[in-house]
């Protein structure tokens, strides 16, 4: 097997090459505006450190969020097309439960990502492969007493401080924990989820409501 693992649900562009038994190769780049522009030249690097050509992948593995709509839609096209391309098959996994994954937090923790809006992508897990709720977007004042007492990893639970006083790595998801959660998975004879993202609110960008319509004479 040769899983290739991606996701663009946060500011993080992470790509990584899984063998079924290890990752061999890996990316991790931070720009929050520059999804589109960054993750074709990470997965030809990640092929090339691993010495690997992209028709040699069996598998791809894609985040599907929660995430803000134009970050998340570059990897799971990108995947789409992959595996169109590839005709191999694409797996989608939470992009949450990588950052879980990630976590070394023993006992009940919060995984908490930067859902912009002054909110927060969040959920609760038992353990780091345990997610016990679904995934949500809430404002952090609104969920501090179901979250009160419990550690918390990502990005967003570093930016409230006041709700997750206990906040710690990683800040951000990556592919590598991704590629390696789904490897396991796999490996137990698991169904992974669709490739579907996981908005959890509209698009920022709407139709106008009272736009002139323009007929032809």
């Amino acid at each position: 097997m040769l899983l290739l693992a991606l996701d663009t649900a946060t500011p993080a562009v992470t790509v990584a090459l899984h063998d079924g038994t290890d990752v061999v190769a890996a990316s991790s780049q931070v720009d929050a505006r520059r999804h589109g522009e960054l993750l074709l030249p990470a997965v030809d690097r990640v092929l090339a450190e691993a010495g690997a050509r992209l028709d040699a992948v069996t598998a791809i593995v894609v985040g599907t969020g929660p995430g803000p709509y134009t970050g998340l839609r570059v990897g799971l096209m990108t995947a789409d097309t992959f595996g169109l391309a590839l005709g191999v098959p694409v797996h989608g996994l939470c992009t949450l439960d990588a950052l879980a994954y990630a976590a070394e937090v023993e006992g009940p923790f919060v995984a908490a990502t930067d859902a912009r809006r002054k909110e927060v992508y969040w959920a609760r897990y038992e353990d780091p492969r345990t997610r016990v709720t679904d995934p949500a977007v809430d404002r952090p004042a609104e969920i501090a007493e179901a979250v009160a007492g419990l550690p918390a990893v990502g990005a967003g639970a570093l930016l409230y401080p006041d709700t997750f006083p206990d906040a710690r790595a990683p800040e951000h998801v990556s592919a590598a924990a991704l590629a390696s959660l789904a490897a396991e998975r796999l490996a137990k004879g698991e169904e992974l989820e669709a490739p579907r993202p996981l908005y959890l609110r509209r698009p920022d960008a709407q139709v106008p409501k009272n736009y002139k319509v323009v007929t032809p004479k």
